[in-house]
């Protein structure tokens, strides 16, 4: 089953100093993060706060490539967590044919808020989600899923690269 999720917003990981996305169950007290690269959260960033750029970034290239190819992009969904890395898939739908593309969950949540389409992740990787092992000598997962989940809006702040 598929919950949907938002972009609750970018965080460093006080720990190992990698940003996070953090994503929140829209209808639920659900958290997940994910960390991804210096890069991929400034691509986030960049859409977050509706920084305009001179040249497209690749997550704008892709929109427009794919508005340009008449596909559009259904929803993204985290399906999968292997081995501490976390996988995605964007669905597209062209000419009433809906199919999927194996993508890093970074880059799906680029173009996730580029074209403005839903969010999921499968309940199965929220139940088996769990600290990454280079935070977990500092920081169990449990201190780390509450400290996630009692953030207010302030803690958010901006994501500053």
């Amino acid at each position: 089953m598929e919950i949907e999720m938002r972009i609750r917003g970018l965080m460093m990981d006080p720990v190992t100093q990698m940003p996070i996305v953090i994503l929140k169950d829209v209808n639920g007290s659900a958290v997940l993060p994910i960390w991804v690269g210096i890069y991929e959260a400034n691509a986030i960033a960049l859409e977050i706060e509706k920084v305009a750029t001179p040249r497209p970034m690749t997550h704008d290239l892709i929109k427009n490539l794919l508005f340009g190819l008449e596909t559009r992009v259904h929803k993204v969904v985290v399906n999968d967590l292997r081995d501490d890395t976390f996988y995605a898939l964007i669905w597209l739908e062209r000419d009433g044919q809906v199919f999927s593309i194996d993508s890093r969950p970074s880059d799906a949540l680029a173009l996730a808020l580029r074209v403005d389409c839903p969010i999921y992740v499968e309940d199965e990787v929220l139940k088996n989600s769990k600290v990454s092992s280079v935070a977990s000598d500092k920081i169990n997962s449990e201190e780390l899923r509450k400290w996630l989940e009692n953030l207010g809006d302030e803690d958010m702040g901006r994501y500053k690269m």
